[in-house]
């Protein structure tokens, strides 16, 4: 996330700024105002993710579905941050909601992976190959909130390129679905995920110990 303070017009073209972050802004912007909180933008955020996760589950020409729902649940993850800095609503709560409904979102993801692929080559390996991966997702978001709220700036620094993030990988779940490449990708997640927890909490630990990080 990043503060309404360092990116003051996150409709610009920094380059800063991600650029599902900037649409966000712009679709959440009419919303400001008419009583709709970041708390109720999160709670569809959730119920969209838990959708998605069944009709993964369902397996067959269902995931489909659940891809589509999967990314439209991680657009709108980015909407409840906007309102809350438009309308200066940000609160620990809402933070934490927001971290917990994320967790949530990507083992059931994962797991559901796995539930629909088990009739598949692998068989019912792609159960706790979901769980893995799902719980190494969720692990490493929680890894990240922690940077975030313990820098002394209030904000973690993420890996940008051109107006990209690294956790914007998970919007390629869509194209790899229909694609009909789910499998080759839980296989992957559930190795690379574990493996860039790992990464994670390695730079936690270095900032910590540099001092980059402070407890508030």
């Amino acid at each position: 996330m990043y503060s309404a303070d360092r990116f003051p017009t996150l409709g610009s073209l920094d380059p800063r700024v991600p650029w599902d972050q900037r649409l966000a802004r712009v679709l959440i912007r009419p919303f400001a105002g008419t009583g709709l909180t970041p708390n109720h933008v999160t709670t569809v955020f959730l119920l969209v993710g838990l959708a998605g996760g069944w009709f993964f589950a369902q397996g067959g020409d269902a995931v489909h579905w659940g891809a589509t729902l999967f990314v439209l649940s991680t657009f709108i993850d980015h909407m409840d941050g906007e309102l809350a800095r438009m309308t200066k609503q940000s609160s620990r709560f809402g933070a934490v909601y927001d971290q917990v409904a994320g967790g949530i979102v990507h083992v059931l993801l994962f797991c559901a992976m796995g539930a629909g692929l088990m009739g598949g080559a692998y068989g019912a390996w792609t159960l706790p190959m979901g769980l893995l991966a799902g719980l190494a997702v969720a692990a490493i978001f929680a890894v990240r909130f922690e940077i975030e709220w313990r820098r002394s700036s209030g904000e973690i620094k993420q890996l940008n390129f051109a107006g990209f993030e690294i956790e914007d990988v998970m919007y390629l779940v869509a194209p790899i679905t229909w694609l009909g490449g789910l499998l080759p990708f839980l296989v992957v997640a559930s190795i690379g995920a574990p493996l860039f927890l790992i990464y994670q909490i390695w730079v936690l630990r270095r900032q910590i110990t540099r001092g980059d990080v402070t407890a508030h």
